[in-house]
């Protein structure tokens, strides 16, 4: 799933520090999961915000709202006869919720309430890691079923590097050295000979470097089915 971390409420109060009406959207997918923008934590910032503007002596009305998703216009257009009664929107959802709100309503003024991080999952209650780049090419399969790409610190497709020492990367004491687990792994499975064997180079057009991606699937595009 995609993991987000709430912005500062300082920079919050910043972005908004102009506007009097706000509405704050949320959203029911990943950033409901990781605990970041679902119904309570949206409820929790404009309290928050309610709050700090009465301490500084100043007015502000908001309204909340939690869409069931905002990188789907189908659920984005619900808005569509309220959106305007607001001086701005704050969206709790990852980027690709308020780029899809700016697109549908182009007069109104939107502000991320969320810094969208990485592709990663719950490893304890609370504890969310990066697992998935979004490379496009996946081959994992080649690695044990663990990602080289995204969990190794330099992206080293060939083996670890020099810099790791008992299992630990060399970025941090916290960061495991994917590749010493890589290796465990194919020990474990009897299969160490493999990562021996020549691999072609990567091909990294499918990844961000080059632009933006889109995604087809031809029998549900209106038309074809």
């Amino acid at each position: 799933m995609i993991v987000a971390d709430r912005k500062s409420l300082d920079e919050i109060l910043a972005m908004v520090e102009e506007n009097h009406k706000i509405l704050i959207t949320g959203c029911k997918g990943c950033v409901t999961v990781c605990n970041v923008g679902g119904l309570k934590e949206v409820e929790i910032l404009a309290s928050s915000m309610k709050i700090a503007r009465k301490k500084a002596g100043r007015k502000i009305d908001i309204d909340t709202l939690v869409l069931e998703r905002q990188c789907d216009n189908e659920y984005v257009s619900q808005i569509s006869e309220t959106v305007g009664d607001y001086e701005a929107v704050l969206s709790m959802a990852c980027g690709v919720g308020p780029q899809f709100l700016s697109e549908m309503y182009p007069d109104q003024v939107f502000y991320p309430a969320v810094n969208t991080t990485f592709f990663g999952g719950a490893v304890e209650h609370g504890i969310w890691e990066e697992r998935c780049a979004g490379c496009g090419t996946c081959a994992i399969h080649l690695f044990g079923g663990l990602c080289p790409v995204a969990r190794c610190a330099k992206s080293l497709l060939h083996g670890p590097c020099g810099g790791s020492s008992k299992g630990v990367c060399e970025i941090n004491k916290d960061t495991e050295c994917i590749w010493d687990a890589i290796v465990r792994k194919k020990m474990e499975l009897g299969k160490l000979e493999d990562l021996s064997r020549i691999k072609p180079p990567k091909n990294w057009k499918t990844a961000r470097d080059g632009g933006p991606r889109r995604s087809i699937r031809e029998e549900l595009v209106e038309g074809n089915i």
